[in-house]
């Protein structure tokens, strides 16, 4: 059965809020409060841009173009061969890739033939690839051809039964059971009759979780298209069939894949495919060629764009760029204002998390967007301030405590995972973890992670406060802020800096810097100065791993 046969009953899904919501008086016009949810799934988005829109280019990868006609029906044929693989619903497939055209073709047909996708970061170790397989019961999984050899190596301690190989750089021969893409594709089989509904699981999202332990996210077909539809109201201006997302950001994490990929699917715009987004001269070329309008992706990317040496010299034009979302780490003032005078266009930072895939709050695209600020909560969000110790005492605005929130696109729960499930999920709200505040207007800050508290003799210290004190000095590029273990103190603050190129910077530099602009018992106490800092495929610093390797230096 296809998606145009559904029985689409329109409804909200959604509770009143439990106080009032100051936020909708600065909502950009048109952006509503409330929208209605069509009983669909993720797929027909797909579908309908396909019937809309067919010989629009789908997906741009290295001037290689698919049209929506052409992916529509790859992704039907796929679905089909699939479920002669005997994917059935419910079972979970993995995907292996970076950003490229196999990407959305195996994501969607996963989803049309009844399964469950799960996105594996491409550049895990077997360790890591092992514990997601294991963990989500994974038989089938697409790879590229370089990444064959890696999964064969981890198969034989895994349920895998069938790897699908992706890419022109396929091995010249499989192992029995294992498929090439371009073969089950050339099979032609019709796509399930199946009636894929919005209470029907469509993603596990691994992810730290709001309490650090490595879990998948279970996100139904109806989280997804919420989200989606969201964004597609938050985003004004944005026209259907006339805009080209640029996508560096992976889909393999839920950013990309909502507000990137599932966002152009239901705009009908095409995907600018960038899989290595640290190759910045494919990025900028790609720019050039296609004029991309809407661009989401993380801090340090716009900063590598500005800083890079064609783009500071006038030879890159980058005027077609409107609309940005930002993130998944802070946006500071100086990246924003310089590429925002690049392009003419307006770059928004949100905030979300994989439990609620994948946004909650933006800032708007044509009313203020507050410095610092993660904006306001999107249509049908509703949050709450919580203090800290108790987690239920609802605090006077302008304070701080934990973020909890409500919407249509939270997750469904942690699988296999009850009592973490119990413990973020309460009477209908998301424990979030992070600690934030909440201005007059409705505008939300994040302040940190409730979890990365440093506490010096008691006192409570952001490491995000200390990190913004720090970065806003001249000769900083980035900069890591956590807590260290002390003998006399019980942990101290400690700042990692790497400086910009060419300067030169010392420790009671830094501290003196901070002596305007913290509390004493704030300034770090130690500071450690290196060439780079570990991150996420996002962006975020890696603040555990910055600890982890201070502790080991100093057992030596």
């Amino acid at each position: 059965m296809r998606t145009e046969a559904f029985d689409i009953r329109l409804s909200t899904g959604y509770t009143p809020p439990m106080q009032s919501q100051p936020w909708l008086e600065f909502y950009d016009p048109g952006v509503p409060a409330n929208l209605t949810y069509p009983d669909i799934p993720v797929f027909h988005f797909l579908d309908e841009a396909a019937r809309r829109f067919p010989e629009r280019p789908c997906t741009i990868f290295k001037e290689a173009v698919t049209t929506y006609r052409e992916m529509g029906l790859a992704t039907d044929r796929l679905a089909g061969a699939l479920s002669g693989l005997g994917v059935r619903r419910g079972d979970r497939v993995g995907l292996f890739l970076p950003n490229v055209p196999q990407f959305v073709l195996a994501y969607f047909a996963i989803l049309k033939a009844g399964g469950v996708v799960v996105a594996t970061n491409p550049s895990y170790t077997p360790p890591e690839i092992e514990h997601q397989v294991n963990d989500a019961s994974l038989q089938v999984m697409f790879v590229m051809g370089t990444a064959y050899g890696k999964l064969k190596a981890v198969q034989p301690r895994t349920g895998i039964r069938t790897l699908i190989v992706a890419g022109a750089d396929e091995p010249a021969t499989l192992e029995a059971g294992d498929a090439r893409l371009e073969e089950l594709l050339a099979l032609s089989v019709p796509r399930p009759d199946l009636v894929i509904g919005p209470d029907d699981t469509a993603l596990f999202q691994y992810s730290g979780g709001t309490t650090g332990i490595s879990k998948a996210a279970v996100a139904l077909h109806r989280n997804l298209v919420a989200n989606t539809l969201q964004f597609k109201a938050w985003m004004v201006g944005l026209e259907a069939g006339r805009e080209t997302a640029l996508l560096a950001i992976p889909m393999y994490h839920v950013y990309g894949m909502v507000c990137g990929m599932s966002l152009s699917m239901a705009l009908g715009a095409s995907l600018l495919l960038i899989p290595n987004p640290r190759d910045l001269n494919d990025l900028l070329a790609g720019v050039q060629k296609y004029h991309p309008t809407y661009f989401p992706a993380v801090p340090t990317l716009y900063n590598a764009i500005n800083n890079h040496p064609d783009v500071q010299a006038g030879k890159v034009d980058l005027s077609s760029i409107k609309a940005c979302i930002s993130g998944s780490a802070p946006l500071m003032k100086e990246t924003k204002e310089k590429f925002e005078a690049l392009t003419g266009g307006k770059i928004c930072e949100g905030y979300g998390l994989s439990e609620a895939p994948t946004a909650t709050h933006c800032n708007p695209l044509l009313g203020p967007n507050k410095i610092g600020s993660i904006g306001l909560p999107l249509p049908d969000v509703d949050c709450r301030i919580v203090d800290v110790e108790g987690g239920q005492a609802d605090l006077p605005t302008g304070e701080v405590g934990e973020l909890l929130l409500r919407g249509p696109q939270v997750m469904k729960g942690y699988h296999r995972m009850p009592e973490e499930t119990a413990l973020t999920l309460q009477d209908g709200w998301l424990h979030t973890g992070d600690l934030a505040r909440m201005d007059a207007e409705g505008y939300f800050y994040i302040i940190d992670r409730k979890k990365e508290l440093i506490k010096p003799d008691g006192l409570q210290v952001w490491p995000r406060e200390v990190e913004e004190a720090i970065s806003a000095h001249p000769k900083v590029q980035e900069v890591g802020v956590a807590g260290v273990p002390d003998e006399y103190h019980g942990e101290a603050v400690k700042a990692w800096v790497v400086v910009r190129p060419g300067e030169r910077l010392g420790e009671e530099e830094v501290r003196a810097w901070c002596q305007d602009r913290l509390a004493p018992y704030k300034i770090p106490s130690r500071v450690e100065f290196r060439s780079e800092l570990p991150k996420t495929n996002v962006g975020k610093v890696l603040r555990r791993e910055l600890v982890r390797e201070d502790k080991e230096k100093n057992k030596k």
